[in-house]
């Protein structure tokens, strides 16, 4: 339809011709297979999955439903498992950081009142199943009561009464595929022409709605029985005249046709869809139709962000495509061949256990009935042996359970699922350590992709909505400058004991004293499922860190053992120049005791032998200056020695 085409027609008729083309595009490529994606996971059996004309069983293997619950069981704990899901961190150029700790507080209490982490996890299994989770931020008033009490004489608290208060929250609601229309050509839901929310109702929703002015005084009938719209859960109700088939559209509308909406003068909302004489072609608009004729709302986008209050994020992504690809998708194949072994086991165990008969009809009493149970008695005209004859079929292959084994196998390694009771039977039929490490890293790293889908499509999307909706509707609560938000998540169970096995490893290769050691032991109980893991890793924390008052005491006692050194030093050195001094000096009086001998020797000759006194003097003369050159060499020596040291 060209632009030009819509100026007969009324903004409601152009909403709804657009949710018509859009369901038919789903019906076309997504409804049956979201059908038999829900049934699998359900476990619920459809005359359409039988494969084959002679199939009497109607049994559905559990091995999608094990997958899609332990998936979903990781993403939750890797979301949820440490307490607080999300954090806020301020700009970095606000030094005051007051008011992000007040948004977190606020936001974290809010959460919890509006218990969003049911709704996230409901959002993830709608993922796993149909491969992309859908959420509405719904903004509603709600009526908070609590116990008001006061202290009695006796002290006790006795109950006076109950305090009201009025409270804004922000819901999120779970959106079943089935009930979601978007604009074909989009990947995400803002770059979308709009998109749409399309379920059956019970009327008096929709009557609060009227009675508290968020919907239109308008008359509302009951939708036409034969209404198109699928139910997600398959339900007949039996009131089908209390039913309104309500569609809520978020997203563009020409300007045109919104102008000339018509509407009662006393309309309250009549000043919700002003249009400027600026706008443009199109004006971003929320939209609420009831039975595809009567508008109960129409205002311009109201939101700070003009965003659209949807979300959704795809289990895996398929490209160029909104619609991801989810578990039940990835396990199509596998489970039907695992379904079809089962079932045929299953009969052929029933022709075995109970086999058909082969009776003689002219050798029955008329009128016999030739149904066979426990302790019927039969009567035959003859030998029962010659009347009645069982077909045999021989007994079950045992290959057949190793088939299905493999089966379930495959169903595991296409989903990337883990099954704790199995798992090294499950990692390329690998039990060593080493095999059980890698095929657990490669599990984990695909999981990882998904919870990045999670984290950056769905819940920081969820949690900036949020506090933008508060902040906008309730100031006095959230007085917030500036802001950015950090979602925080870990790793999963599987993949934490995976971490916690690698750590360990790396533990016992080091000893005790190495620096590396604490940070360690930290890891390990960091990545524990304990319900007091917080307060271990505190007390490490606190163990690793020094005592101030032992802190001093040790540098006090490092100076003592410095100076005690040092002086012991001193002491070594100057024991050490006595010592050298005296063992020059003794080299010294070693080099003098030939020159005395010498001098004692002439001495001696001379008395001995008889001489003139003039010559004998000579002598005596000659060596005593020789012994004094010699003494005056040795102290200079040791004067030098001295002078150096």
């Amino acid at each position: 339809m060209k632009n030009n085409d819509y100026k007969d027609q009324k903004v409601e008729d152009w909403v709804i011709n657009k949710c018509e083309q859009w369901r038919d595009h789903y019906q076309t490529n997504y409804s049956d297979q979201f059908d038999e994606y829900y049934r699998t996971w359900r476990g619920i059996w459809d005359k359409s999955d039988s494969m084959r004309e002679s199939e009497r069983s109607r049994l559905i293997a559990p091995a999608t439903q094990q997958a899609v619950e332990s998936s979903v069981a990781e993403i939750e704990e890797a979301t949820f498992g440490r307490g607080a899901f999300f954090d806020i961190q301020d700009d970095l150029q606000d030094p005051n950081q007051d008011d992000v700790e007040l948004l977190k507080k606020q936001l974290t209490e809010d959460m919890h009142f509006s218990k969003a982490r049911s709704s996230i996890g409901e959002c993830l299994i709608n993922a796993a199943v149909f491969g992309t989770g859908i959420g509405e931020l719904v903004l509603d008033e709600v009526l908070e009561l609590t116990a008001a009490s006061q202290s009695a004489l006796d002290g006790q608290m006795t109950a006076i009464g109950v305090n009201k208060r009025e409270r804004t929250i922000v819901r999120l609601d779970p959106i079943m595929p089935q009930n979601f229309l978007i604009d074909p050509l989009a990947t995400n839901i803002e770059d979308a022409l709009g998109v749409a929310i399309d379920k059956m109702v019970p009327h008096h929703q929709v009557q609060q709605g009227i009675d508290s002015g968020i919907y239109r005084d308008v008359e509302i009938g009951s939708a036409p029985s034969e209404s198109e719209i699928e139910d997600a859960s398959k339900i007949v109700y039996s009131y089908d005249d209390d039913m309104v088939r309500l569609t809520k559209y978020y997203g563009l509308v020409p300007t045109d046709l919104i102008k000339e909406a018509e509407l009662d003068e006393n309309d309250e909302l009549q000043d919700l869809i002003e249009i400027d004489e600026e706008a443009g072609s199109y004006t971003e608009v929320i939209m609420v139709i009831a039975n595809s004729t009567t508008i109960l709302k129409i205002e311009k986008n109201p939101y700070m962000k003009q965003d659209r209050p949807v979300i959704a994020f795809a289990w895996d992504r398929v490209p160029f495509k909104f619609w991801g690809r989810g578990i039940c998708e990835k396990a199509y194949n596998s489970q039907k061949a695992l379904d079809a072994e089962l079932r045929a086991r299953i009969d052929a165990l029933a022709l075995t256990v109970h086999p058909m008969m082969a009776v003689d009809a002219s050798r029955m009493p008329r009128g016999a009935k030739l149904d066979i149970r426990p302790g019927k008695t039969i009567l035959t005209n003859g030998s029962p042996a010659e009347v009645l004859q069982p077909f045999k079929f021989g007994s079950i292959d045992q290959v057949t359970f190793a088939q299905a084994a493999q089966l379930q196998q495959m169903v595991q390694q296409s989903t990337g699922a883990i099954d704790s009771a199995g798992i090294p039977s499950q990692i390329n039929g690998e039990g060593t350590a080493a095999g059980i490490s890698m095929g657990l890293g490669a599990i984990i790293k695909r999981h990882k992709r998904t919870l990045v889908n999670f984290q950056e499509n769905f819940l920081v999307p969820f949690i900036e909505k949020s506090s933008c909706r508060y902040m906008q509707f309730t100031p006095e609560l959230y007085p917030v400058k500036d802001y950015k938000f950090i979602a925080t998540s870990s790793l999963g169970v599987v993949a934490r004991e995976y971490e916690v096995t690698q750590l360990v490893q790396l533990l016992q290769t080091m000893s005790p004293e190495s620096p590396a050691y604490p940070l360690l032991i930290e890891s390990i109980v960091g990545n524990m499922s304990l319900t007091n893991r917080d307060e271990i890793i505190n007390t490490l924390k606190q163990a690793g860190q020094p005592n101030p008052e032992q802190q001093q005491e040790d540098q006090i006692r490092k100076e003592m053992e410095l100076a005690m050194a040092t002086a012991s030093l001193e002491k070594i050195k100057a024991e050490a120049a006595e010592i050298a001094s005296r063992i020059e000096q003794n080299n010294v009086e070693t080099q003098l005791l030939p020159v005395e001998e010498e001098t004692k020797r002439m001495v001696a000759l001379a008395q001995a032998e008889p001489m003139e006194k003039s010559e004998f003097d000579k002598l005596v003369t000659y060596a005593n200056l020789e012994l004094k050159e010699k003494e005056l060499d040795s102290k200079g020596d040791i004067v030098k020695m001295q002078m150096t040291e």
